[in-house]
């Protein structure tokens, strides 16, 4: 059952009730998809980079497994229609200006850690950095053409973003409380992963078993040659002096992305853990009850602790290993984080051989002061309401908690 706060407005309800037939008004079919995003675009050239086995496996999985609604069979076309047709046009302007694939890309920041541990905070404050680039949430809804910076706020591609993420504000109100989304906030890295349909932002957004089991097996350097290509397209013409990206989910993908950018600064968040596992089932089961109106809370949980601890484990034995210069990584408290953000920022600067500037630190003073915590209300939940047992979560990540002294 899912929880009535949870549950969206009557509107929302009303609709999935109409669309319950027995049998789906929309088709979900990779194929199809395809089609229909080269007619939109007039485009036929999805790249010789592009692997159709995610794509598959990834729609096989979200018609068969994610138990979607109307609303959710809905958006789940319209999103893979429009990531296509981003891959199609980034391609045709990859033909018309192959100097794109030469942009450098220098020294980029990745924040990552469990969800829920301050990088959504961590990854605002970086943006800040006059010297820093933070890819916008338009500008990866939609990439094509490159965003020019002499638009600034007046490229037409803002409004479209800014009507649909309104648009799921509306179907999911208590999304907002956990994870602030816009048009002009920096986003996470799961919107540039969806373009090559091997990305943990499907995980989040519907149950899709089979398609997460083979994701976790996978190797995703293909993954991360695209996530540098992606950055490339919107760097060109607009030259940065450095990147700061964030993404939860790079956890499972370190070495690929050491790979992708070996020069590239890791700074991993860290919280105590039963501050993390609630909150966490908490933010799948909003955006999942959007789409499906299955959702199982305990399920969720027992899917959620089990799935991050072992992305955890793994980004762990990556670092052990050495998969990442030690000069190259930064840990960062949550509890450090809120009690003296601009000081850990500083640390962090000088950890990673970067100039701090009086401007930035200015910058974020300004946009703390706009961006207080639970400005969009107060994320209220419980282990209890996600079946998840304080001593079983405890256990499950002792070796982890000793190690941060969390």
């Amino acid at each position: 059952m899912i929880p009535e706060r949870f549950q969206g407005p009557a509107i929302l309800r009303a609709l999935n009730q109409v669309g319950r037939t027995g049998r789906p008004l929309v088709r979900l079919d990779a194929g199809a998809m395809i089609e229909a995003a080269r007619r939109r675009t007039g485009l036929h050239d999805l790249g010789p980079d592009f692997d159709r086995e995610p794509l598959d496996r990834a729609v096989s999985s979200i018609d068969s497994e994610a138990k979607l609604n109307l609303v959710g069979r809905i958006a789940a076309r319209k999103d893979i229609v429009r990531l296509l047709s981003s891959r199609l046009r980034m391609q045709e302007d990859l033909r018309r200006h192959p100097e794109i694939a030469t942009q450098p890309i220098r020294r980029p920041i990745f924040v990552t850690g469990l969800p829920r541990t301050g990088t959504t905070l961590l990854h605002g404050l970086l943006a800040q950095d006059p010297e820093s680039r933070a890819p916008l949430g338009w500008e990866m809804m939609y990439p094509s053409p490159p965003p020019r910076r002499s638009l600034s706020g007046r490229d037409p591609r803002i409004a479209m973003a800014d009507r649909q993420i309104r648009w799921f504000h509306r179907l999911a109100p208590e999304f907002q409380k956990i994870h602030p989304t816009g048009a002009l906030l920096p986003e996470e890295c799961l919107v540039i992963t969806s373009h090559c349909f091997e990305t943990f932002q499907f995980q989040t957004m519907y149950e899709v078993p089979s398609y997460e089991t083979w994701l976790e097996s996978r190797d995703l350097a293909g993954c991360y040659r695209w996530h540098r290509r992606f950055l490339q397209h919107l760097d060109w013409g607009n030259p940065t002096g450095h990147w700061v990206v964030k993404a939860p989910a790079h956890l499972f993908g370190i070495a690929a992305l050491i790979a992708a950018y070996p020069d590239a600064g890791l700074v991993f968040t860290h919280r105590a853990p039963l501050e993390v596992v609630g909150s966490l089932a908490s933010l799948t089961v909003a955006l999942r009850s959007v789409f499906s109106d299955e959702v199982d809370p305990v399920a969720t949980g027992a899917e959620m602790t089990r799935r991050w601890h072992d992305g955890l484990e793994r980004a762990l034995r990556a670092r052990d290993e050495g998969a990442v210069p030690s000069g190259r990584v930064v840990d960062v408290l949550y509890r450090d984080l809120m009690r003296d953000p601009f000081g850990v920022v500083q640390r962090l600067y000088d950890a990673l051989g970067m100039e701090f500037t009086p401007e930035f630190d200015r910058r974020m003073r300004a946009w703390l002061a706009e961006n207080p915590k639970d400005r969009r209300g107060r994320h209220r939940y419980s282990l209890d309401e996600f079946g998840l047992d304080p001593d079983e979560e405890t256990a499950r990540y002792a070796a982890y908690a000793r190690r941060f002294d969390l």
